[in-house]
């Protein structure tokens, strides 16, 4: 990793009505992030980023990650080929969670299942949550089959 630092928080004004990068990373050391596609705005996964990790995504214009379930940096496409390329990026009002518009290589997936978007099913709403409620698939097709990808990887979430 480079020298860059972040700013330190000094004010509520500095934070929410200045120009300086001073994120407020949680009691883990981490800032959720939504990713959605530069060209059609659907979102495609939910991540965190530590500060390494939003470091190397600002040097480099490629998304960068912490992963939770493995506690590593993660390259977003280092192992599959599909790099999520930074076309804008984001951070809210009190600078605790980071949006990134991103244009994805290859396939344009960003699911480890397979699928393009992460969010590729709905859930049922109107009633009462229980155990024989059924989520809806929104995305029939994979765009990759994750064996050919990771072959006999570990899934990457944990149960």
């Amino acid at each position: 990793m480079s020298d860059f630092a972040f700013a330190s928080r000094l004010s509520v004004e500095q934070v929410e009505e200045g120009t300086d990068l001073a994120p407020k990373f949680d009691a883990d050391g981490l800032l959720p992030v939504v990713t959605t596609d530069a060209n059609s705005g659907d979102v495609l996964m939910l991540g965190y980023m530590n500060a390494e990790a939003l470091a190397r995504t600002i040097e480099t214009g490629e998304a960068h990650y912490w992963s939770r379930s493995r506690e590593t940096l993660w390259h977003k496409g280092a192992t599959s080929g599909l790099v999520q390329k930074v076309v804008d990026m984001r951070i809210d009002d009190d600078q605790d969670a980071v949006w990134l518009s991103v244009e994805v290589a290859g396939s344009g997936a960003s699911c480890h299942v397979g699928y393009r978007s992460c969010f590729y099913r709905s859930i049922p709403t109107g009633s009462a949550p229980r155990p024989e409620l059924e989520l809806t698939y929104r995305e029939s097709d994979k765009t990759f089959d994750p064996q050919d990808v990771y072959g006999d990887a570990p899934n990457p979430t944990k149960l």
